[in-house]
């Protein structure tokens, strides 16, 4: 072999290993790094409060379809359950990995602030979604409704539904969950101001499990026979209750609302055992999450925008530092079957 094509073949040869090394390794979370201009892609890192949880799944639906649209690497990772120090170690793997850009739901407000405080020092932007962190702890909130929208819309429909006036109780996913306490505060202050005669009798944690919830729901039933309607506050809780009515052979004679997916209330809407179901659109949610990082990692995001401008969704305003997704929705008998998520 000649001495050219010895350095030739050493040269391919070098070329070779390096794009291998530049390569990260495939473990199922994110695509190919590169574009086929052979420009970096950049990388998003996207978490929930819990893997399992059916509202996430759905978040992740648009979280893997803004990816898509916008060509960047999507990670996606989050305790099995809530778990705020399970969130705050896998933070600080993905500042480790040096993803570009990381969205969160944040368990634990408080907990989970120093690790993205750290990731952004680290130069990884940040935003937080359906729950907030502290705000130094990040750059935007992607709000899907403003606390008070969902407080005012969920205790309307209760006095709506009992004529102003009778006892309910609450069923939330944790009692350390931010946006939990904030919409609980949002709760109590329109009941105060608006319908005295409505009394909430207890608040209880079903730590986002649908069956724990039907337990919480099984006891409230028993302990409060004066009771007139459950409002459940997290998307398991929901059809947890549902189940606890259906068995008790209460429907009808306890309502009950709250904040949950259509497709996993429908059978309980349509028979009459749950009236309400409040939400947003959570496949929206995750999409503008992901969109909104990707927008802040290419400084095409940036303090003091009043206006955000979705391909997908078209402009979305900003308030401060929370990007609005909207307000909520009612899913009732009369239009949820016209939802699939």
């Amino acid at each position: 072999m000649t001495k050219m094509k010895i350095l030739s073949a050493l040269t391919l040869s070098i070329g070779v290993a390096l794009l291998a090394g530049c390569k990260p390794s495939d473990n199922g979370t994110s695509q190919s790094s590169t574009q086929p201009t052979g420009g970096k892609k950049l990388m998003i890192a996207f978490m929930p409060k819990s893997k399992g949880n059916a509202y996430f799944v759905s978040c992740k639906q648009g979280a893997d379809e803004a990816a898509k649209d916008l060509g960047v690497d999507l990670i996606f990772d989050g305790p099995t359950t809530p778990d705020p120090a399970k969130q705050n170690e896998i933070i600080e793997n993905w500042i480790t990995l040096g993803v570009d850009a990381i969205a969160v739901a944040c368990e634990n407000r408080d907990g989970i602030s120093t690790a993205l405080r750290k990731a952004q020092d680290k130069g990884v932007k940040v935003v937080t979604y359906d729950a907030d962190a502290q705000p130094d702890a990040r750059s935007f909130f992607v709000n899907q409704a403003t606390v008070e929208g969902i407080g005012d819309t969920l205790v309307d429909e209760a006095a709506r539904l009992l004529n102003g006036k009778g006892e309910y109780a609450i069923i939330t996913a944790s009692l350390t969950a931010g946006n939990m306490i904030a919409w609980q505060q949002a709760i109590e202050k329109r009941n105060a101001e608006k319908y005295p005669d409505l009394k909430r009798v207890a608040l209880r944690p079903c730590d986002d499990l649908k069956d724990k919830a039907q337990q919480e729901a099984t006891t409230l039933l028993s302990a409060y026979p004066n009771l007139k309607l459950i409002m459940a506050i997290c998307s398991p809780a929901v059809p947890g209750a549902a189940e606890a009515i259906k068995q008790a052979g209460k429907a009808g004679q306890v309502k009950l609302i709250g904040l949950g997916l259509p497709n996993e209330n429908k059978a309980y809407v349509n028979s009459g055992v749950t009236d309400t179901v409040i939400l947003w659109k959570t496949v929206d949610l995750g999409y503008l999450a992901v969109e909104a990082a990707t927008a802040l990692a290419k400084g095409e995001l940036k303090r003091g925008d009043t206006v955000f401008k979705s391909r997908k969704l078209g402009d979305i305003k900003i308030d401060g530092d929370n990007i609005l997704l909207g307000k909520p929705f009612k899913f009732t008998k009369e239009n949820i079957n016209q939802f699939d998520f």
